[in-house]
This record gives structure tokens, sequence and C-alpha cells, in this order.
């Protein structure tokens, strides 16, 4: 509901467009300058980085049968270049989201404003979730399925062994925290579209079944082609499909509480215009 400190407060901050595309570009440098210094830090510190996100792997194998390898002269190099880019994406993403909301945030009424906030909290928390349960849960369970495929040396049988490379990991872990990490704004999503009016609690409950079917084609086309990526994505979907659900009910009942209390504000203040009204009415015309 706008008001008119609301009115006022827009007005307040209309400005030239030059001025908005000058503050786009300072908005713009301050974002890639925090990327840029994330970046250079997250090379300076490749290795312990890149050692913490192997850590799955020595947890299930042990540290005396980890070891990785690199076949390409740069190939090291490169990944750790790619680690630092994907490090400086997590890094500054606090300082990049905040200039995306200074630069917004003029432009929304207060109520906006205070509304948008939450999800702006809210999915750098489920990015995470996303992301602890690909370290925790998914690498260790992909590892220990891996390992257990290696052959022993015997009766004529060749040495199959398990010797992962540098870059081919990385590659594959940051597919999975980016996947996962992804999916798991689905509560934010549907609870944003729940607030706006575009989905209710009940249409969820009614597309449920077909959310089921949605819900593993989505794994099927994130997560590398292995039923236990594949299922490690579906699964935590369907529950957080479910907490959507919880959350658009609470956001509807808000919602509702909001109407109910702004039309009995109004038919308080109908009533009190009447009673004024009614009483000048008889000021004005005393009885003789």
């Amino acid at each position: 509901m706008k008001t008119d400190d609301d009115e006022k407060e827009i007005e307040a901050s209309k400005a030239p467009l030059m001025t908005h595309l000058i503050e786009l570009r300072s908005r713009l440098i301050k974002a890639l300058l925090a990327f840029f210094i994330a970046a250079v830090v997250c090379f300076f510190f490749a290795k312990p980085i890149y050692n913490i996100l192997v850590w799955p792997y020595v947890w299930i194998a042990g540290v005396e049968n980890s070891k990785f390898i690199y076949t390409a002269l740069l190939e090291y190099f490169v990944t750790q270049l790619k680690l630092s880019l994907f490090g400086a994406a997590f890094f500054a993403f606090p300082v990049i989201a905040t200039q995306i909301y200074l630069f917004v945030a003029p432009g929304l009424y207060r109520h906006e404003r205070g509304a948008f906030l939450p999800y702006l909290v809210a999915t750098p928390f489920f990015f995470l979730l996303g992301s602890a349960m690909v370290y925790f849960a998914v690498m260790p369970m992909l590892v220990r399925f891996s390992l257990g495929m290696q052959q022993a040396a015997g009766d004529g049988s060749p040495e199959i062994a398990l010797l992962p490379k540098v870059g081919e990991y990385l590659s594959l872990m940051m597919s999975l925290i980016l996947a996962f990490g992804v999916a798991f704004q689905l509560p934010v999503i549907l609870t944003l579209l729940g607030r706006i009016g575009i989905v209710t609690s009940k249409m969820l409950k009614e597309k449920r079944r077909y959310f089921i079917v949605i819900a593993f084609v989505i794994a099927a086309v994130l997560t590398p082609p292995d039923v236990l990526s594949q299922m490690s994505l579906a699964i935590p979907l369907l529950v957080l499909y479910e907490g959507s659900i919880w959350s658009v009910r609470i956001v509807e009942g808000k919602a509702a509480k909001a109407k109910a209390d702004k039309t009995k504000a109004d038919e308080a203040a109908k009533a009190e215009e009447a009673a004024k009204a009614a009483a000048s009415s008889a000021s004005a015309n005393p009885a003789e």
C-alpha cells in the first residue's frame, strides 16, 4: 500500500538519466573491484583452498591413499586460476549484492525495501546450504562409490585404481556446488512468487505430483550423469518443495491479516468521518 511518505520519498529520489548511469557505473566498478581483489587473494591461497575442497575425498579414502595427478604442464596452474575465480564469486558476493541493492533501493517504496531484504539474506543462505550438502554428503558418497569400483591385481586381472585429476575433481566440485546452490533457491523463488500472488499454497499442493517429475528432470540436467548425484539433488528438492508450500502458506496468512487490518482501519476511518459529519451537522442546525 502506497503512502504519502512513500510518494514523497520516490519523488525526492528522482534524478536525470545521466545521474542514474553515473551511479550504475560507480556500482559496477565497486562490484568488479571487489571481485578482482577477491580473485587475487584466492589465487595466492589457491593451494590451501584446494586442499579444503579435497577433504571429502581424503576423509573417505584416507591420507595415505589420497593421490591427485595432473597430466598437462599447465593443468594445475589453470586449475588454480579457475579456483581463484570460483572463490572470488563466493567471497565477493556480499559486496556485489550490496551494490545491487543500493542501486535499486531508491526506486522502491519503503515497504518494498523491507520486503526485499529478507530475500537478499535468504539467497546466499540457501546457496551455502546447498554447498554444504555437496561438501558433507554428496561428494563423500560419490567418492565412496568410486573407490568401491577399484580392482586389485591378481588371477590374471590387471589393477584398476582411481587416480583423480586435479582439474576434473575441481570441475566436478564446482558443477555440483553450482547445481545444488541454484536448486536450493527453490523456497526463495516460490515464496517470492507467493508474495506477489502468482502462486498459492493450494496450487503448489495440487501440482506436487508434477513437481516430482520436474525435480528428477532438473537433477538429471544439473548433475553429472550418475544415479547417486541425481538422487542426491532430486530428494532435497522434494523436501524443499514441501517447505515452500509451508512458507507460502505463512505469507498468505500474513497478507490476509494485513488486508483484514486495512479493511478494519478503513471502516473505522469511515465511521469516524461519518461521526464528525453528523456532529458538524448537529452543531450547524441546533434544535429549537
